[in-house]
């Protein structure tokens, strides 16, 4: 019997938006990320400073891309009763291209990385992303 309920619509949805985030992220589909975030979408990184906005959320995403690669594996979306809220936990496969700034030097070194993120949904789209890693591991990786 399914659950055609409009917490389990609802779920689905957000479960959807946010497998649809990640399968951007994984193609370098920069359109499509910006199309699953809000126009105000707050962005929290780990140990870093708060974003708000669809063009401070670009200018982070060409940041990266800039200076890494990444793919991530293993996506598992969690979502809460009503849709409202989402995590999700996933492993980042990544290269370091270039040097970012206060950070060890970039030569092409290779990452893998457990890392996790919460969502915030408003009107069928991201209001809230906050990810978390663990950066003293990443540096360990890179530096090594």
């Amino acid at each position: 019997m399914s659950d055609d309920s409009p917490e389990s619509k609802a779920r689905q949805a957000t479960a959807a938006l946010i497998r649809n985030y990640y399968e951007a992220f994984n193609k370098g589909d920069d359109a499509a990320m910006l199309a699953c975030v809000t126009e105000d979408v707050i962005h929290d990184v780990n140990q870093g400073e708060r974003r708000q906005g669809k063009d401070k959320f670009t200018a982070f995403m060409a940041r990266m891309a800039h200076h890494y690669k990444e793919q991530l594996e293993g996506v598992t979306v969690m979502v809460n009763k009503d849709g409202t809220r989402a995590a999700a936990e996933f492993n980042v496969n990544g290269t370091y291209l270039n040097t970012d700034p206060g950070l060890p030097d970039a030569n092409g070194q290779t990452y893998k990385l457990p890392a996790g993120a919460f969502f915030a949904i408003k009107d069928g789209k991201v209001a809230r992303v906050t990810t978390y890693y663990n950066l003293t591991d990443w540096i360990a990786q890179v530096a090594g």
